[in-house]
């Protein structure tokens, strides 16, 4: 915002149609929509569940993508405005591409066989690893 206000008069800031923004923000970065509704955290996407995340956090990113996408299509030929946008879009791709990778990476571990061991096992288990724990003295640990 400061770079695009930079030097600008009052009525250059009204023609360009920022003039209720800069009344209420100056040229601070204020979070909210192209249609002026200001963030709030009930857009954050929250089930418990890491598929349904991920998968909102992969729509996130596209819906992200196509924002920047369509700001550099209604944008001037000023690079100090289309570089930083470029440089989001693609910001945008690259978390879609590791938010599909962690995915995937969940996916395949709730895929993984399950198995389960009963106290004999688990005591003839460390047995076998007890490093000597304080515990071994007391016969408390399940080594001896």
């Amino acid at each position: 915002m400061h770079q695009l206000t930079k030097g600008l008069c009052p009525d250059e800031i009204k023609a360009a149609g920022l003039g209720d923004y800069y009344t209420d923000h100056g040229v601070d970065v204020y979070p909210q929509s192209a249609a002026g509704v200001p963030f709030t955290a009930a857009y954050i996407a929250a089930k418990g569940d890491p598929i349904a995340n991920l998968q909102e956090d992969l729509a996130a990113e596209q819906k992200a993508r196509a924002t920047y996408e369509k700001l550099i299509d209604l944008c001037c030929d000023d690079p100090d405005v289309l570089d930083p946008l470029r440089f989001l879009r693609e910001r945008e791709v690259v978390h879609f591409q590791r938010f599909g990778e962690a995915l995937r990476g969940v996916q395949d571990k709730l895929a993984e066989k399950r198995f389960f061991m009963n106290d004999i096992n688990m005591k003839n288990m460390m047995s076998n690893n007890c490093d000597g724990c304080s515990n071994c003295n007391s016969n408390n640990c399940g080594c001896n």
